[in-house]
């Protein structure tokens, strides 16, 4: 009779719940070396520790795959605006507060940015992809347009958005100040 050896954590089939989260994080992790042609059933399942079995049995397509990675994505970002947005001051320098926020995705969270970008345009051509992207720019909508009113909130998401992508791929990157202005044109319009 075969015993386990001691100290053994990994767990298999219905007695790991966490597995179906693992491959999802690992489809993001792909997606961040390798791009979104680099995921693979294969590549996904070596980067979460299980058989290639488990992502066909959980995803059975690799767009099954991605939906989950973007999913995954935009609930992280959407928790990580939500705490920034409640720990804004309500008399807070909102273009100023907006431009920090940028400056944090391309900076500190570069590497997550591009992901979520990744992730983000492949909706363009995977339908399956677009409710989750969808999610994203509402809720973007929603607290900027809760700072503002919504007509603004849709514009400065939109032009959050484009931000992101632009200095994202800058070189070199614009400055605080420079996004700064941006938004501030945004919210007050043109100064006289």
């Amino acid at each position: 009779m075969a015993r386990s050896e001691p100290g053994a954590t990994r767990r298999r089939g219905p007695n790991d719940p966490e597995r179906r989260a693992r491959i999802a994080k690992a489809a993001i992790e792909v997606v961040a070396q390798r791009g979104i042609d680099g995921v693979t059933h294969r590549s996904v399942a070596a980067a979460a520790g299980v058989p290639l079995g488990s992502t066909t049995y959980h995803f059975a397509t690799l767009d099954d795959l991605l939906e989950v990675a973007l999913h995954e994505a935009a609930e992280k970002n959407v928790h990580a605006l939500k705490e920034w947005e409640s720990a804004l001051p309500p008399d807070a320098d909102f273009a100023a507060a907006l431009a920090e926020l940028v400056m944090g995705y391309i900076n500190e969270q570069y590497r997550d940015t591009v992901v979520e970008y990744d992730l983000y345009v492949a909706a363009l051509h995977r339908p399956a992809l677009r409710k989750a992207s969808a999610a994203w720019d509402e809720a973007l909508i929603a607290f900027f347009g809760s700072r503002t009113d919504p007509l603004t909130g849709r514009l400065l998401a939109g032009l959050f958005c484009g931000l992101l992508m632009q200095a994202a791929l800058a070189d070199p990157r614009p400055t605080r100040e420079e996004i700064e202005t941006l938004f501030r044109r945004a919210i007050h319009g043109p100064t006289m």
